[in-house]
């Protein structure tokens, strides 16, 4: 590109003159004082004066680089600033982090040992509550022989009962004591052990009630009452409260009641009885006493047989008790009517029942303790 011709306009270019014609009688307008251009603005003027275009676009985008520079480079501080802040808040939070880093560290070591603690007292307890274990089971089984060697023991007692003494309620209760402590024990093996037992309570609970504490009382009363027993020869006549009076016969003269009040006395001495009958010669008082003695034991026999339920003997001991009195005592009084009356109504009683056997409660139970024993070993 040429360059075209710089055009100045010089400050000592003639300036045309105006005609005095074009207005006669105007007024001269006064013109400004002119002012003299600075040398610095005359100097840029001329530089950019002298400048072209591509100067110039170049000019602005140095100048729009230099403002781009300037700009990047502010935003780069500010950048840097921000940075710095971030590095700052970053260094605060990593310090904290650190510190949070150690307490977990710490915290977990304190874990670890405390895991460890725990797995030792794992450990420990395992090993206790095997041995609980094996503890609660020897424990049991010996509970389970325990409790089997006292029904065992029961089922005896009950045995002993009814052979000796045939005493039904103390045997039923027995029983049921062994059934209770089966019961509690709430195992479905025993069931069968409880079958029997139950069968035999119920053979029990349907036999007839006997009152042998009544018959044994009763016998007791006659044991007392024998020494109050008057014997026969201590029977003594009736004594006389007085002379009878005799009924006033009329038209009576003297000898003829004379006659009648000695014949009245003559009958009083003279007194007829059976000579047949046997007398017993006077008994001398150690005789009496073994007398009342051996009727005793005879009574304690009778009681011996009925707490064995023998009626036989039972009945042949009353009779004989009965004969005693009937012959050495005197069963007219008051006391030897009570004692005979006693006697008959006991002879009467029925002792004798067919008792049940209850070994097969017993069999079984000590069957199935062995073979628990067996089992346990």
């Amino acid at each position: 590109m040429g360059k075209k011709p710089d055009i100045t306009m010089n400050e000592h270019t003639p300036t045309p003159p105006t005609s005095p014609a074009a207005s006669p009688s105007a007024e001269p307008i006064p013109t400004a004082p002119s002012v003299a251009p600075s040398p610095r603005s005359s100097s840029a003027a001329q530089f950019l004066a002298r400048l072209s275009i591509g100067q110039m676009t170049l000019a602005l985008v140095l100048a729009v680089f230099l403002w781009q520079w300037l700009d990047a480079h502010r935003q780069i501080d500010s950048m840097q600033q921000e940075l710095a802040k971030r590095l700052t808040e970053m260094d605060g939070n990593n310090k904290a982090s650190q510190m949070l880093v150690q307490q977990s560290q710490e915290t977990t070591r304190e874990l670890g040992a405390k895991v460890s603690l725990l797995e030792t007292r794992y450990a420990e307890s395992q090993s206790q509550r095997a041995a609980l274990e094996a503890l609660y089971q020897d424990l049991s089984s010996s509970r389970d022989e325990t409790a089997l060697a006292e029904v065992e023991q029961m089922l005896l007692i009950a045995g002993q009962q009814l052979q000796l003494s045939a005493n039904i309620k103390a045997a039923l209760i027995a029983m049921q004591q062994a059934d209770s402590r089966l019961q509690r024990l709430n195992r479905p093996a025993l069931n069968g052990l409880r079958k029997n037992i139950n069968a035999d309570i119920d053979k029990l609970r349907v036999l007839p009630a006997v009152d042998i504490p009544g018959l044994n009382l009763r016998l007791d009363n006659l044991i007392s009452s024998v020494d109050n027993l008057p014997l026969v020869y201590d029977i003594r006549p009736a004594a006389v409260s007085g002379k009878p009076k005799l009924a006033p016969v009329q038209d009576e003269n003297a000898v003829q009641k004379l006659l009648r009040e000695i014949w009245q006395e003559a009958k009083h001495l003279v007194r007829i009885e059976d000579t047949r009958k046997r007398e017993l010669p006077l008994l001398s008082p150690t005789e009496t006493f073994f007398l009342r003695e051996n009727l005793k034991l005879r009574l304690l026999s009778a009681r011996l047989a009925l707490l064995s339920r023998d009626e036989a003997s039972f009945r042949h001991d009353l009779q004989t008790a009965q004969e005693w009195v009937k012959v050495y005592f005197n069963a007219d009084s008051v006391e030897g009517k009570q004692a005979l009356s006693a006697l008959q109504k006991l002879a009467v009683s029925s002792i004798n029942i067919e008792l049940p056997d209850i070994s097969g409660s017993i069999e079984a139970v000590r069957g199935y303790r062995l073979s628990h024993e067996k089992a346990a070993k």
